[in-house]
């Protein structure tokens, strides 16, 4: 199969996660033999104690990425004293002071970047995007060796938007054959921004188009990048009460919305959890397929508490990523046609 730039890429799955509890946690809990084949992109809203400590405790192995864009300046000046090891994360319009700062970072730690091309906020031309990234190397002292180029779609949710985006794609990957990245992986978004919408009480399917539009670049040989089972969309989403696990499956999400009654959480979570572990989509290991199915497994006999929303985000990213790897290291199949 043919390969970007002429190169084999490792099988490597990069997903883009947010900095919170849920998340941190199923990375906490990864497989040792997975933890070599991922490597996460965070993001980061806000830096505290809290962060960093949840930062040092992830497998010794795990080596994340760490996008502050949305923090100052002077954040980015401070992250080669954080004192964890990470990868800084830049941005094609970052400012000069940024991309300094993200050099220092780079070479305090592991000798090497991301670079993060937004395929909907960086509309530039070809010439336009070299031009950005010879920038990055005059500041941050960076060449394209040293960094793992992402193709951040944001996100597909219809197939309409994989129509739209997929020879968009196509052109910024033929641009990245000029330049010899370490790795160049497409990242998007399929879960839709809301779920308020969907029915209760039952499992509902939701396609997942981001795996999709990887598929159909698949003669690329690209690596893999996702938002796990969140959106990419970073506006924050209306407030759902209800008790929700995702629980992703071959090219397809399984939503749990149950609704909440008063006094029984404890129930209904067990309900839920028993519901989906008798589902189709459970898999043949059972409990042992993640962390996060355990944990399910563990409420669906009632040997657990209810837990949180931080809980079930937890179960369905651990779950998530132990799939998608799963995925990715099974032999490849027939790609749709386009």
């Amino acid at each position: 199969m043919p390969v970007l730039g002429g190169r084999a890429q490792e099988l490597v799955y990069r997903p883009v996660l947010a900095a919170r509890r849920g998340e941190l946690e199923a990375l906490g809990h990864l497989d040792d033999a997975h933890t070599p084949m991922l490597s996460p992109i965070l993001e980061l809203s806000k830096i505290d104690r809290s962060v960093l400590d949840s930062l040092a405790r992830l497998p010794t192995r795990l080596l994340p990425a760490v996008d502050i864009g949305d923090l100052p300046d002077t954040t980015a000046s401070a992250l080669a004293r954080w004192g964890v090891p990470l990868v800084p994360v830049i941005g094609l319009t970052d400012g000069e002071r940024r991309l300094v700062a993200h050099g220092v970072a780079a070479r305090a730690h592991a000798h090497r970047a991301v670079v993060r091309l937004r395929l909907r906020q960086d509309r530039a031309g070809p010439d336009a995007t070299t031009t950005a990234v010879e920038r990055i190397g005059r500041h941050a002292r960076l060449g394209p060796e040293q960094c793992d180029l992402v193709v951040d779609c944001g996100d597909v949710c219809c197939p309409a938007d994989v129509r739209l985006v997929e020879p968009r794609v196509r052109r910024v990957l033929d641009w990245a054959r000029r330049h010899a990245w370490r790795s160049v992986s497409v990242v998007a978004g399929g879960m839709p921004p809301a779920l308020s919408r969907l029915p209760i009480d039952e499992p509902v399917r939701v396609d997942r188009w981001d795996w999709l539009l990887w598929r159909r670049l698949s003669d690329l040989g690209v690596a893999f990048g996702d938002y796990g089972v969140a959106p990419a969309d970073p506006a924050p989403p209306a407030i759902d009460r209800h008790l929700t696990v995702t629980y992703t499956g071959d090219g397809a999400w399984w939503v749990h919305r149950w609704s909440r009654r008063r006094g029984q959480g404890d129930q209904r979570v067990a309900d839920l959890c028993r519901t989906l572990v008798s589902g189709p989509h459970w898999p043949a290991t059972g409990a042992s397929f993640s962390w996060g199915d355990q944990e399910i497994s563990r409420r669906a006999r009632r040997g657990a508490g209810a837990g949180s929303a931080a809980n079930w985000m937890a179960w369905s990213t651990s779950h998530h990523l132990a799939h998608v790897l799963d995925s990715l290291a099974r032999p490849a199949r027939a790609t749709p046609s386009r």
